[in-house]
Formats: structure tokens, sequence, C-alpha cells
């Protein structure tokens, strides 16, 4: 069961029912060990954009850091899987334009990597709503996942309404082709591991691509991979 902050407190009933039953906000996942989290500037940054996207709002950076600090310490694990959630307890449904107060979530779970075996997809027909946010409307992709799932794949691979390619329910995807990364474009999320990925292999001299890549199209790739937070993952043929 993972623990829960909030604003640097242990998160109380009345905290956590405000952030399930408003439902609006975004979020970022990431995972520490020996107490550092890789591409953290990434994940910090993601947050400023998304509330101001969503509140118009400024979170408080370093009040973040020092209460992720601090829920490790409560802890007392250097390695964990972390979500943080910018959310209101003030937000209004029937007054969403009204300006709130920012509430920041801190949840800390055992710390988890990407499975070794290859994910097997299955394409799903569906964009997600605001793509470019991380907010915290997930149910579609669950769902998607679900039925992946109980069809015998792993996970769903979002296809948009021309066929293209666009990402994994969450996760980026990246494809070989003779010796090069083609990044597919379309209405998807910048991962923090993808960006990351991308200037590590952009320091090693590995030619990189930005284009739409339609699913009929798979079969021309030597490869492929899903990334996110916990690592890479061989993509089945």
């Amino acid at each position: 069961m993972p623990l829960i902050f909030c604003n640097g407190m242990a998160a109380t009933a009345q905290q956590l029912s405000a952030a399930a039953l408003n439902n609006y906000g975004h979020f970022t996942t990431l995972q520490v060990r020996n107490n550092a989290a890789l591409g953290l500037d990434l994940h910090l940054q993601r947050l400023q954009h998304d509330s101001a996207a969503l509140f118009g709002a400024a979170v408080d950076i370093e009040a973040i850091r020092a209460q992720l600090r601090a829920a490790l310490s409560v802890a007392g694990s250097a390695d964990a899987s972390v979500r943080i959630t910018v959310f209101s307890q003030d937000f209004d449904l029937r007054d969403p334009a009204r300006v709130v107060a920012l509430d920041v979530l801190i949840a800390l779970s055992p710390a988890a990597q990407m499975p070794a075996t290859a994910v097997r997809a299955q394409p799903a027909c569906y964009v997600r709503e605001q793509p470019l946010l991380k907010h915290v409307g997930t149910f579609a992709l669950l769902q998607l996942r679900r039925q992946a799932m109980l069809a015998g794949f792993d996970d769903a691979l979002l296809i948009d309404p021309q066929g293209r390619l666009v990402e994994g329910a969450f996760w980026n995807l990246g494809l070989w082709q003779q010796g090069r990364v083609v990044w597919p474009r379309g209405p998807a999320l910048p991962g923090t591991r993808q960006r990351l990925l991308q200037a590590g292999l952009q320091a090693i001299g590995i030619e990189q691509d930005t284009r739409p890549v339609t699913l009929d199209e798979l079969h021309g790739f030597d490869g492929g991979f899903s990334c996110n937070a916990r690592g890479q993952q061989a993509l089945a043929a």
C-alpha cells in the first residue's frame, strides 16, 4: 500500500476524497534510486507547464523538492516509485474557472522497472484528450489496457483515426530502422524518458528522425521499444 503525503504531511481522508471526487489535476511519475531521480528537472518542468495549463497558476517547485525529500525520509527508503499529483482541494466543479490554491500529493510505492520480456501491444484507435498534458483523466487508457490484456496482449498501442502510431497507453514508442531511431509523430505526451533517450542518442551519434508512421509500415522496421519512467522494453513482433 503506498504512503501518501499532501503538502508535506501525511494525507488525510478529506484531502484524498477531494483528489478522488474532483478528478481534475495532473501528475508525473518517476523512479527514485539511492535518493536520486533520473530526469527530475524534466518532471518538475512538466508539473510547472501543466499547472499553468490546467489551473493558470504556478506550482512551487522548490517546495515539491523539499516535500519529496521529506517523504522519502519518512518512508525510510532510498528507492521508490513516486507519483506527484497536483490538484486543488478548493476546485469547484460548478465554477472551474475560479482561482484556487494548488495542493501536491506525493505517493510512494516500491521501486519498479520494466519487465525483461518484450511487450505485446494491441493496436487501438484512440487519441488522448489534451495529449500534451499528463492529466489525471486515465479511464480510457486503463480500459484499453484491460481490453488488450483480456485479448491476450500486454498493453494497448494507440493509433489515430488516420492509422498513424501515436503512443502506448502509458509509454512512448521508438522504432529501429537501419541503425537509426524513428519516433512516430502524432498527438502524444512528450515523455521524460523519451527526452532523455533523445539527448543520449544524439550524444553518441545515433541518427534520429521524427515522422508519421502508420500501422501498415511497422513490418518495415527492424524492431521497436516502449519507454517510460520505469525504463525501456522491447516491442514484440
